[in-house]
């Protein structure tokens, strides 16, 4: 049994890092285990390297958590804004194993003015997005991804392929 340990306990995170483990590594058997671990950066990330920082720093402290898994998974969603004022969200996915790691960024989409205006008032994605769209806790289901592209792509299936491209060292070892 293979032991991955994902840096949250978010259902979505977890599901996604399941499905991409099992269709990378067809043939193995793994645990999933969410844990909660801070990320060391602000709850609403406003940049790449901030967001990029977040995922590393939950892999790592999953890592200092679980010292006894074969994998951990920092996942963070974080926010830009682009040099015309309109704000981009993304995530960024950080694995580790004791001799490995991989990193990748998920596709960006552009966020509505309503959620923007909201987000420069202090207020976290998920938050925003349940108050302009009257629902509740929507980031541990479709989340602001799902919402927006009325559930053509939900949010485990947005971070699904960028938890494939963090495992590309994995796949090819002698490679990296």
């Amino acid at each position: 049994m293979i032991n991955v340990v994902i840096a949250s306990q978010n259902p979505v995170k977890i599901k996604c890092t399941e499905k991409a483990f099992s269709e990378v590594f067809k043939e193995k058997v793994f645990v999933f285990n969410g844990i909660n671990v801070p990320s060391n950066v602000a709850d609403q990330p406003m940049s790449d390297p901030e967001t990029l920082l977040g995922a590393r720093n939950r892999a790592k402290n999953a890592e200092s958590a679980k010292p006894n898994a074969d994998y951990w998974v920092g996942i963070e969603g974080g926010i830009a804004e682009t040099e015309e004022g309109e704000m981009i969200a993304f995530a960024w996915i950080s694995i580790i194993s004791k001799h490995q790691k991989g990193e990748a960024r998920t596709a960006t989409f552009a966020l509505p003015p309503k959620i923007t205006e909201l987000i420069h008032q202090g207020i976290e994605l998920g938050v925003a997005d349940d108050m302009v769209f009257k629902r509740s806790n929507s980031k541990q289901s479709n989340g602001a991804v799902g919402i927006l592209t009325h559930d053509l792509i939900d949010r485990a299936e947005y971070y699904r392929p960028a938890i494939v491209l963090a495992l590309i060292p994995f796949i090819n070892p002698e490679l990296y």
